[in-house]
């Protein structure tokens, strides 16, 4: 099993979600989980980035129930050559069970962060990171995620998710929702 994971923001709350798939060419998921925080986020710290986020990928990860073989995030594993980012920090957070990967849309301000992966007919690279998985098996796999386009499906899947939840979904906040 694989899961991507994402938080979203909003002034008074924050919504995390888990989207969870059997393989790399899934095109639909087994099961998504959500967690909603009726709290405004924390305000954002330079360069630590991952004490803002964690927590909310810890609470939806929680509903997930089991160890997935590999994590996908939307952000960086690595900030550096020994600079541990938000996707390191879930690595460690989780007892190093399951494999981290980073997929990130811009590059870091350090340009050698991340094997950059084209998808589809994009010309703007994807930036991959890894943690628990060798990074060129990190990119094989995001490079075999169904869709034609730059963002693979299920990563898609996962910020429309916890983007467009809201107390009046209808599943509710902190339920599983069908895939």
């Amino acid at each position: 099993m694989l899961c991507c994971l994402d938080v979203d923001y909003r002034s008074d709350s924050v919504v995390a979600a888990a989207v969870c798939f059997d393989d790399w060419t899934s095109e639909f998921p087994t099961r998504q989980y959500s967690v909603t925080s009726n709290s405004p986020p924390e305000p954002y710290e330079p360069g630590n980035f991952y004490r803002r986020e964690l927590p909310y990928l810890l609470a939806v990860f929680a509903q997930v129930g089991e160890q997935p073989a590999t994590i996908l995030i939307d952000g960086f594993v690595w900030l550096g050559t020994d600079q541990a980012g938000l996707g390191a920090h879930l690595y460690e957070a989780l007892g190093s069970r399951s494999a981290v990967v980073g997929v990130a849309k811009r590059p870091f301000r350090d340009s050698s962060v991340g094997a950059p992966l084209l998808r589809g007919t994009s010309t703007r690279p994807l930036y991959v990171t890894s943690v628990g998985i060798s990074l060129a098996d990190a990119v094989a796999g995001v490079k075999a995620m169904h869709g034609p386009h730059r963002i693979p499906t299920l990563l898609k899947r996962v910020d429309r998710l916890c983007r467009a939840l809201d107390e009046n979904d209808a599943n509710g906040p902190n339920r599983p929702h069908a895939g």
